[in-house]
């Protein structure tokens, strides 16, 4: 399913800000090793294939001349092992006083976990009266007159996004079986969709053994997840599993029946942290719930997350241990 990207949104920031502040040590780092990788610039003969692109990137952009960008518009998006992004600014070089609009659009691959870089074309803005002799208008006027109209492409809000996922569930599965295992995963889903419910949240996607939730309230999320792990702790029936989760708040945007926004990709990246058994959320999840008679909030740590800039803080939630 084609859906925004923030991940991929944010690579490209990183790579043209590269660019920009002559920081290009790194930029082969971003490539595909594949031979199929392609780089078109905008001058004769700028189009080249594979280890040549890799190994030359870096001196080639690091030819570019001091410039500044406004007006810089990223929008990215991604479907399975596939994304692509479409980037457009307005230039200016102090050294020639040259201005104009950059474009430039990506396509990535997943390789080995991460999003390289497998074609990359450049173009500047030309007029088609210029180059055609002649200019075209259909494209125009089907977005004029899709802005014409009212449409609902969605709305925002605050909400608290959860992924939970089973750990080793490849080995698990393969140690009993196909048949025992699916009897397994249904009896999980059937418990994640009762903390859910239960919550007032809503599932809404779920991939194999993983799960993505939305919650109107901060606390829901916490009450679930909680929950969650109570359920999978108190099955006596093999084989054990153990779950990871991760949730953050913010403002996400809602289409059709899916959310987007960096809230999803932050939380997701969360659960990538949390280890078996463990429940981890952001520090504004932890400070939107504030203090509950329920749970504790401990082991604060600091880390960087994939597609987002900076380091990020997480705390690990849990029951609070009742008096005796």
């Amino acid at each position: 399913m084609i859906r925004p990207s923030p991940e991929i949104e944010a690579i490209v920031r990183r790579f043209t800000s590269a660019i920009r502040n002559h920081d290009v040590t790194d930029l082969p780092h971003y490539l595909s090793q594949n031979d199929a990788l392609l780089y078109v610039g905008t001058a004769e003969g700028e189009a080249w294939h594979g280890a040549i692109v890799r190994d030359g990137i870096a001196a080639h952009l690091a030819e570019v001349p001091d410039f500044t960008e406004t007006e810089v518009e990223i929008t990215a998006f991604e479907n399975g092992d596939t994304g692509w992004a479409f980037y457009k600014s307005r230039f200016h070089f102090a050294t020639t006083g040259a201005t104009g609009t950059h474009r430039a659009t990506f396509v990535f691959v997943l390789e080995q976990g991460g999003w390289k870089m497998i074609q990359h074309h450049i173009s500047e803005a030309t007029s088609n009266l210029e180059k055609l002799g002649l200019e075209h208008s259909a494209i125009q006027s089907l977005l004029d007159a899709a802005q014409a109209e009212e449409f609902d492409f969605g709305d925002e809000g605050l909400a608290s996004i959860m992924f939970t996922d089973i750990a080793d569930s490849t080995s698990l599965a393969a140690l009993v079986g196909d048949r025992v295992w699916m009897q397994a995963l249904a009896r999980h889903m059937q418990d994640v969709t009762a903390v859910i419910a239960a919550q007032n949240g809503e599932l809404v996607k779920s991939l194999g053994d993983g799960t993505m939730s939305a919650f109107p309230s901060a606390r829901g999320a916490l009450n679930a997840a909680l929950a969650l792990q109570a359920r999978v702790a108190a099955h006596e029936t093999e084989p054990q599993i153990a779950v990871r989760i991760g949730i953050h708040t913010g403002e996400v945007i809602r289409s059709r029946n899916d959310f987007f926004g960096t809230v999803v990709n932050k939380a997701a990246r969360i659960a990538d942290l949390a280890r078996p058994g463990e429940i981890r959320l952001s520090d504004a999840t932890r400070l939107i719930a504030g203090t509950g008679a329920d749970y504790r909030f401990t082991d604060p740590s600091t880390h960087p997350l994939k597609g987002l800039d900076g380091d990020h803080l997480t705390y690990q939630l849990r029951p609070r241990e009742k008096d005796t």
